[in-house]
């Protein structure tokens, strides 16, 4: 139960991160170079074709947001209904290295999405200028794209931290149970009458 438990986290975390990316990659392309400027008096008003980059670029916001929280979750959660002191796992240096990492990562990623989804929308709302030259700008190319990636790469640090999550708790428990994970230990019982050693616990 507890492998597939940890299996159950793992794929979430890699279908949501996949899921953000794939969003902010058609995103990108779908967002058009510029608008349409119509000439009115002493205003230009711009028409965007309707397409789906404000929704897809909140969709993988929101998608990213619940991978991080999942990847969070993969370090912390209580496999097989031990838990483990966060110290404790922080005592690896490159599971401390991953998270700090992954946070970055994720972090970056969703600010770089928010932004470009934000400006995106606010170039479709204000779309009345009064400056006579305005090329009806969008979000800056590369933005979706970018985040994207970000994206990505958050969900593979994330599965990483939760490997490495999963060795320091071994560690942690081989530590707090030296007998095994069972606490079960193994006795040679000889017979009486010289026969061969029997293992058995007890």
């Amino acid at each position: 139960m507890a492998i597939n438990r940890t299996a159950q986290i793992a794929l979430s975390v890699a279908a949501f991160g996949s899921l953000a990316f794939i969003f902010g990659v058609i995103a990108e392309n779908k967002k058009p170079a510029a608008g349409i400027p119509f000439s009115g008096k002493d205003v230009v008003i711009c028409k965007y074709p309707s397409d789906p980059t404000v929704a897809l670029g909140s969709l993988s916001v929101v998608t990213l947001f619940v991978a991080t929280i999942l990847g969070v979750v993969s370090m912390f959660y209580p496999y097989k209904g031990k838990s483990v002191p966060t110290e404790a796992l922080f005592r690896s240096t490159t599971l401390l290295v991953f998270f700090v990492i992954a946070m970055s990562v994720s972090v970056l990623a969703e600010a770089m999405m928010m932004w470009a989804t934000i400006t995106e929308g606010l170039h479709r709302v204000r779309n009345v200028h009064h400056n006579l030259n305005t090329q009806c700008p969008t979000a800056k190319t590369g933005l979706f794209g970018g985040a994207a990636f970000l994206a990505l790469d958050a969900a593979l640090f994330w599965l990483v931290c939760q490997m490495l999550t999963l060795n320091a708790r071994e560690d942690y428990l081989e530590e707090e149970d030296p007998k095994g994970e069972y606490g079960h230990i193994h006795t040679t019982e000889y017979s009486a009458n010289g026969a061969e050693p029997v293992q058995s616990g007890v």
